[in-house]
C-alpha cells in the first residue's frame, strides 16, 4: 500500500467503539454524546476479515482504539484473534486506563504486545476538569496493572493545552522517570466535539521542552529512533528517562506516515483529518471478495494527501467526527 506521494503503509488503527467511560473536553461533549448505533459496529469476525486482506497488502502493526476500548466487551478475543492473522507482528492498545486494572492480565494472555494509557495531569482537581470525572485513582491503578501483568515500556500520552497543561509537563515527566515510562506530551489538534479549538490554546512542542529543561535538566534526540513514528524522542543528559513529543501542529510529521485507520463503524480513513472515508462495512456485509475490500484500500491510500494543512487557515478543514468517533 504505497501511496502518490511513495509513504509505505504498514500500521493499522481500529477503533472498537466509539463509546467512552469520561468526557474529556478536547475529544467529546460533556453531556448527551451522540453514539453510533451497535448495529453499525463493526463485529469482530468483520475486523478480523479486513485485517486478513490488509495483512496481505502488507499491513504488520495495529493499534485498538476507542473512545475508550475497554469498554467493548470480551477485548481480549479480538486480540487472540488478530494475533494469529499471519503478517501481524504486534498489537498494541490505547487506553484511559480506568479499567485497565483488571483488563491487563487477560490482554497479556491474549497477545497484546503493547499499552500506551491517557493522563493528563497528577493533579486530582486539573484531572477532573479536563475529563471530567473524578477518575485519577482508577487510572494510576491501571498504569500498575499493566506493570503488575508484564507489559514493560508502558507510554503515557498526555495532551498539551496552553494555559492548562504547563503545571503538569514537569510533574508528568518525573512521574515517568520515577516509574520508567515515557510521557508523550501531544499537541491539543482540531478534533474536539465542540469545534471550538484555536491555535493559540496549542501548547507547542519547543516550549514543552523549554519547561522540562528549565524544571528537570536537558534533554537530546534519541539516537536511532523510528522515523515513521509520530513521537519525536528525547532523553535526558543525567540518562533517567525519556520523553516524547507528538507535535501534529508546529512539527507536522505527514510526509512519513505510515498509518490508516477503520472507525468503529467500517469507514476506513487515510488520514486523522480526512474528510473522505471508504465504506469498508459495506463491502464486508455485501458479499463483496476479498480482492474488492484490498481493491478498496489501495485505492483509498492512493488518494492520501501529502499532509493535513492545520497551518494553512485557507485549507484546512476540521472533520465533522470528533475525536472519539474518529479512533484515537
Amino acid at each position: 500500500m504505497i501511496d502518490k506521494f511513495g509513504r509505505r503503509h504498514d500500521n493499522l488503527r481500529i477503533s472498537v467503539t466509539d463509546r467512552c467511560n469520561i468526557r474529556c473536553f478536547y475529544c467529546m461533549p460533556e453531556d448527551n454524546p451522540h453514539y453510533m448505533p451497535r448495529a453499525d459496529l463493526l463485529t469482530y469476525e468483520e475486523i478480523g476479515r479486513f485485517v486478513r486482506v490488509v495483512a496481505g497488502l502488507g499491513v504488520r502493526k495495529i493499534r485498538l482504539t476507542g473512545g475508550e476500548p475497554l469498554v467493548r466487551r470480551d477485548l481480549p478475543e479480538l486480540v487472540r484473534f488478530l494475533k494469529a492473522i499471519p503478517g501481524i507482528e504486534e498489537i498494541a492498545l490505547t487506553t484511559n486506563g480506568l479499567l485497565l486494572a483488571d483488563a491487563a492480565v487477560p490482554l497479556r494472555e491474549a497477545g497484546l504486545s503493547r499499552v500506551t494509557v491517557h493522563l493528563d495531569s497528577l493533579d486530582r482537581e486539573r484531572f477532573r476538569q479536563i475529563v471530567r470525572r473524578d477518575a485519577l485513582d482508577q487510572v494510576l491503578a491501571g498504569i500498575e496493572g499493566a506493570r503488575t501483568a508484564g507489559f514493560d515500556a508502558i507510554k503515557v500520552n498526555a495532551v498539551a493545552v496552553k494555559g492548562l497543561s504547563e503545571p503538569d509537563i514537569v510533574s508528568l515527566a518525573e512521574f515517568g522517570r520515577r516509574e520508567g515510562h515515557e510521557i508523550r506530551y501531544i499537541e491539543f489538534m482540531p478534533l474536539d466535539a465542540d469545534h471550538g479549538w484555536r491555535r493559540d490554546q496549542v501548547l507547542l512542542a519547543d516550549d514543552i521542552l523549554a519547561i522540562l529543561t528549565d524544571g528537570i535538566g536537558p534533554l537530546e534526540p534519541v539516537p536511532g529512533a523510528d522515523p515513521k513514528a509520530p513521537a519525536q524522542e528525547y532523553r535526558f543528559l543525567d540518562g533517567i528517562g525519556r520523553i516524547g513529543l507528538i507535535a501534529s501542529i508546529s512539527r507536522p510529521f505527514c510526509g512519513s506516515c505510515s498509518r490508516i485507520r477503520l472507525t468503529a463503524d467500517g469507514k476506513l480513513r487515510n488520514c486523522l483529518f480526512a474528510l473522505a472515508e471508504a465504506d469498508v462495512r459495506a463491502l464486508l456485509r455485501g458479499g463483496a471478495g476479498d480482492g474488492d475490500i484490498a481493491d478498496l484500500v489501495c485505492g483509498n491510500v492512493r488518494e492520501k494527501w501529502e499532509g493535513h494543512e492545520i497551518n494553512n487557515p485557507k485549507k484546512f478543514h476540521q472533520p465533522d467526527r470528533p475525536m472519539h468517533a474518529i479512533g484515537g
